[in-house]
């Protein structure tokens, strides 16, 4: 059955620079107020920058007269399109050195159009850069190099529509430019979800999610965009093709696997059948206080290992849950949370409190959505999770540092993972700056055999050498996430930021594969040249 193509929308307008929306950044007085918390900022926050003042040069081609009409060289749209939003992005921005701005950004509205891109590209030695929301926190949407005659951002965002809903299989053939609020904006009146909610899901595109196999907001079972896949249409410079629509197969190795994470070096995902849910009408949640971290790492396991499998699983160290407001006492929480379509949640979150409580946990009582405000902690930890990335924006223009990453490990690993890299990032951090850092971490998503550990680190910098010092602490961490025997990425991507611990971490005969399937569907290496391979 045909979609709508309705979706929220909103009139909004994106930072170019920094996160999210430009009216919600922190103000000059909020920027002090927050820098007083790190010793070591500066006095005054940078200002804000702007495209007028950066040296932005004329386009180095054109496209011919046919694709004229998807393409624009206006100066702020280019600057929006130049790089992610990782704290490098954001700094370098701040500093007006916003790196190689692409010469073009294309907006097709469908299949023919993006073909019709990459032949041109092709033929006249043009980077394409994929483009969706601009969400990357690892360098996976800008050019650094100059071996290409000029660049192209292709931006999906115009193919943003549901174009099928099928709900006696329960699952949708959307296009990839649909960024999250339109896409659920479309599957909405049907009762239906993706169920796919990352931190920047108001800012990231269905095409982004597969891309980098990005994960949710959800903890347990499903927590990859990989595990809502059917089928995926992808073009290449080689050529087109859509993967069979199954629930499952097992004829030979998966075509949807090389593309999915594949961050637009092997091709460009158009568009993509994927699996819906009911939308949840139950919910419920709680949080429990824990004197010692490392019982509620083994609570947190128990909890994984009970097939309870909530919805939300996660643990905040003490920085991290005063930070978040969820507790001023020096504790560790753990925020749970469960949810259905069909029936109460209430047994098995009581059951998870009880493994909680078992191993040490202090509290928890169970709070239904209906039942009117949330747990205090949950509430508290709920507005932090969106307001992060402003906080982190609004440090930068202090003057500090301040890096996240995640990884995922094995539980026999992880309580020595997560001590190492609070003792050595933090020593590298102080090396680096002279200054005392602050490196929180907390437990994203959980599962029977590891878990998913987010860091934070913060400290004040140096004027001017921000983006260095940020290498050398993002250097020191992927040694110990390396040595650790833990991904480089759980759910960030590769980008070009982590292409050094990628490289250490993939099988040499796969790097062989993957260098041989780059040569054969782009051939004159033009698609996001710099990730994944050379």
């Amino acid at each position: 059955m045909p979609a709508s193509p309705s979706g929220p929308g909103t009139s909004r307008a994106r930072s170019w620079w920094g996160w999210g929306y430009a009216d919600a950044h922190l103000g000059d007085a909020e920027c002090t107020a927050l820098g007083a918390l790190l010793p070591g900022t500066a006095a005054r926050p940078l200002p804000m920058p702007r495209v007028a003042d950066l040296t932005i040069a004329p386009p180095g081609v054109a496209p011919p007269p046919t694709l004229e009409h998807l393409v624009t060289t206006d100066p702020e749209v280019r600057a929006a399109h130049s790089m992610g939003k990782a704290y490098r992005d954001v700094v370098r921005a701040l500093r007006g050195r916003p790196g190689r701005i692409p010469d073009l950004v294309a907006r097709p509205t469908g299949d023919r159009e993006v073909t019709d891109l990459l032949d041109w590209a092709g033929g006249h030695g043009v980077a394409v850069i994929p483009f969706g929301g601009g969400s990357s926190v690892v360098g996976g949407v800008e050019y650094r190099g100059d071996t290409h005659r000029a660049v192209l951002s292709l931006d999906l965002t115009s193919m943003d529509r549901v174009l099928e809903i099928d709900t006696v299989s329960r699952s949708a053939r959307i296009q990839a430019g649909a960024l999250g609020p339109v896409l659920e904006g479309q599957l909405r009146s049907h009762g239906l979800t993706l169920r796919h909610f990352p931190q920047s899901f108001e800012f990231s595109t269905l095409g982004g999610w597969l891309a980098t196999r990005a994960g949710g907001h959800y903890a347990t079972v499903r927590t990859h965009i990989d595990d809502f896949v059917q089928s995926l249409r992808v073009i290449t410079p080689a050529g087109s093709g859509t993967s069979l629509r199954l629930p499952a197969s097992g004829a030979g190795p998966s075509p949807d696997r090389l593309f999915l994470g594949s961050e637009g070096a092997l091709g460009v995902i158009t568009e993509a059948w994927m699996r819906l849910q009911e939308r949840p009408r139950y919910k419920a949640s709680a949080s429990v206080a824990f004197a010692d971290f490392h019982q509620a790492l083994e609570a947190v396991r128990a909890i994984a290992q009970s097939g309870l499998s909530p919805a939300n699983c996660r643990l905040l160290d003490p920085g991290e849950a005063l930070l978040s407001g969820a507790s001023h006492d020096g504790s560790s929480v753990l925020v749970l949370g469960f949810e259905s379509a069909t029936g109460p949640v209430d047994a098995p979150l009581t059951s998870a409190l009880d493994l909680a409580r078992a191993h040490g946990g202090r509290g928890g009582v169970p709070t239904s959505d209906r039942d009117g405000p949330a747990d205090t902690a949950v509430s508290a930890w709920r507005s932090a999770f969106l307001r992060m990335p402003y906080l982190r924006d609004g440090l930068a223009r202090m003057g500090a540092v301040v890096e996240t990453f995640e990884t995922a490990a094995t539980w026999d690993r992880i309580p020595a993972l997560i001590d190492a890299v609070r003792t050595e990032v933090g020593s590298a951090a102080l090396k680096a700056t002279g200054h005392p850092a602050n490196v929180n971490c907390r437990l994203t998503h959980v599962y029977p055999d590891g878990a998913a550990p987010y860091f934070t680190v913060a400290v004040a910098g140096r004027p001017g050498e921000e983006v260095g010092i940020w290498d050398d602490i993002k250097a020191a961490a992927s040694e110990v996430l390396h040595r650790h025997r833990a991904t480089i990425t759980h759910h960030h991507a590769v980008g070009r930021d982590h292409r050094a611990g990628y490289d250490l971490q993939r099988p040499e005969p796969f790097a062989l594969a993957l260098r041989a399937a780059k040569d054969a569907l782009d051939p004159r290496h033009i698609l996001n040249p710099g990730v994944l391979i050379d």
